[in-house]
């Protein structure tokens, strides 16, 4: 593995759902020791500052450090795990996969699992399993019924999918859980590492925020800390380029280039700011693509809206499977957005935020 993989698979194997972040904060501000002045808002979020020429303008790029994942609800007098979920779940994907429960004594494994198909009449085969029919098994037999309470598991421990990084048989297409945004939190750390080899004209902010998964709260506190003068979300967004997706509705390619968004859920990016951002990647050649999205958003809908309101855009990665046990992106489209970043933050001087802002 190159010393980026190493990162990825670091990252993506860290444990961190909404609320429960501080490992990833932790790497976070690890990795970027004496390269940034760390500091950290009220909710958590980590908060990198990198001094540029100037103090302003004030760029923040922002990748959110959560993921999706599970939390115990409670436990059965069998000792069976019950769980509430963490961020968006399609109960379809979960069934029979693999979990770590995250005690105070130490990771516990299990399975998620529900009534065996094989009880199940044709109608019943043909209905979704809610969550609430769903337990997680760790192991327990009828004479161990206290087990979950021997191993320290109690409501409120978070669970995580248990899965690894693997670098696919293409060598640029790599398997991971936590892409969602895990991806975004590893752009900002490399953003950062090339931003202290070189001048810019302004302080940026890299960011990993909280609670994005359930309601962008973490980019809500930091925004209002940092107060940017423009404002950048790093994310992924939904690859369209496997069998079954609809083209014409999602047209995002893995290995094409990074997504610029034109519009999705929660915000329309400045189209100054936008444009800015093609110009720079059409000087340089750096391939992009435009994406928009009915539904859905990311922290840049709340980064807009802090104090009297923020140029803001999101840049994206094209990702399968966002939402599920495991991902996959490319490695091209991380290198990619990098570059471009770090080419568009060494060219937003004074004069040209005055330019996109409109006050």
């Amino acid at each position: 593995m190159d010393r980026v993989e190493k990162l990825l698979k670091a990252l993506t194997e860290l444990p961190g759902i909404s609320g429960q972040e501080h490992e990833v904060a932790q790497f976070m501000e690890m990795e970027l020791k004496g390269i940034v002045e760390a500091k950290y808002d009220g909710l958590g979020s980590f908060i990198g500052i990198k001094k540029g020429k100037s103090e302003r303008p004030r760029i923040m790029i922002a990748g959110h450090m959560d993921e999706i994942g599970f939390m115990v609800r409670g436990i059965t007098k069998e000792g069976f795990i019950k769980f509430n979920t963490v961020g968006g779940w399609w109960e379809h994907q979960v069934l029979g996969q693999r979990v770590i429960i995250y005690t105070k004594k130490g990771p516990v494994y299990g399975v998620i699992g529900s009534e065996s198909v094989h009880k199940l009449d044709p109608k019943e085969r043909e209905k979704v399993i809610e969550f609430d029919k769903m337990f997680i098994d760790i192991g327990v037999t009828a004479d161990t019924p206290d087990l979950p309470k021997k191993l320290g598991i109690r409501p409120g421990d978070p669970i995580v999918p248990a899965s690894e990084f693997r670098i696919l048989s293409n060598k640029k297409m790599y398997l991971a859980k936590a892409w969602d945004d895990r991806i975004g939190v590893a752009v900002v750390i490399e953003v950062l590492r090339e931003l202290s080899k070189r001048e810019h004209p302004n302080t940026v902010y890299g960011v990993g925020t909280v609670q994005e998964e359930v309601g962008l709260r973490g980019a809500t506190t930091s925004s209002f800390a940092v107060e940017p003068d423009i404002g950048f979300a790093v994310d992924v967004t939904i690859a369209g380029d496997f069998p079954g997706s609809k083209d014409a509705e999602i047209s995002e390619k893995c290995g094409a280039g990074p997504s610029l968004s034109v519009i999705d859920g929660s915000l329309i990016p400045n189209p100054r700011l936008r444009d800015f951002v093609i110009d720079v990647a059409e000087e340089l050649k750096i391939p992009y693509q435009l994406g928009s999205l009915a539904r859905g958003g990311t922290d840049g809908g709340r980064i807009q809206l802090a104090r009297s309101g923020v140029p803001t855009m999101t840049l994206s990665i094209a990702t399968r499977y966002i939402h599920t046990h495991q991902g996959i992106l490319h490695r091209d489209d991380f290198d990619n957005l990098v570059k471009l970043l770090v080419e568009v933050i060494a060219r937003l001087d004074k004069k040209a935020v005055d330019k996109i802002r409109y006050n």
